[in-house]
């Protein structure tokens, strides 16, 4: 879907300008995007498999829920709206914990996306049983949890085993240190 955003400079500040997500793409425009990682309290985070339609990276593992924010809407609004499109599940602002804002800049097929996203990285502790989740089609393929001792194993071996993007490797080691840290581990 070809939304509007908000286009924030290269350091992260807003602009007051939008634009259509194609157009931010198209033109390198640096944006803000949500990322929501779900946790267990056994030790287990949730990965989503990208669709098999997804222009980039598909049928990797990857964030429990993730996207664009609309313009005008806050980083919170988004990631529970987002958590709720992709996984329904629908969560509460104050079950969310900030962990950080991670720039991610990366040319896409040939060089037509020009992707300069600012993730707003959040964790939540995921309370319902896998089964209880239902799936957004055209964004995920598959859901899982895995234990931190099998994330770190499919971590190691990502630059062969076509599991993970093997170039946010040093993203996920913070993603899994942080859910460590929420839980005290």
């Amino acid at each position: 879907m070809d939304e509007y955003i908000d286009i924030v400079t290269s350091s992260g500040e807003p602009t007051g300008k939008i634009a259509l997500k194609s157009e931010a793409h198209k033109n390198g425009w640096y944006h803000n995007t949500i990322h929501l990682w779900l946790y267990t309290k056994k030790g287990e985070i949730l990965l989503q498999q990208r669709s098999h339609k997804k222009a980039i990276h598909p049928l990797l593992w990857d964030v429990s829920a993730a996207g664009h924010i609309d313009a005008g809407e806050s980083f919170v609004e988004a990631a529970l709206r987002e958590t709720n499109e992709e996984l329904g599940l629908t969560l509460q602002a104050n079950e969310l914990t900030k962990i950080g804002t991670k720039l991610h800049e990366s040319s896409y097929a040939n060089g037509t996306i020009q992707d300069n996203e600012f993730h707003q990285v959040y964790i939540a502790e995921l309370k319902v049983n896998l089964t209880e989740l239902k799936h957004q089609e055209d964004e995920v393929e598959a859901l899982k949890l895995v234990t931190f001792n099998e994330f770190e194993n499919l971590l190691s071996h990502s630059e062969t085993n076509n599991h993970f993007i093997p170039t946010n490797k040093s993203y996920y080691n913070f993603i899994l240190e942080a859910i460590k840290a929420q839980l005290e581990l």
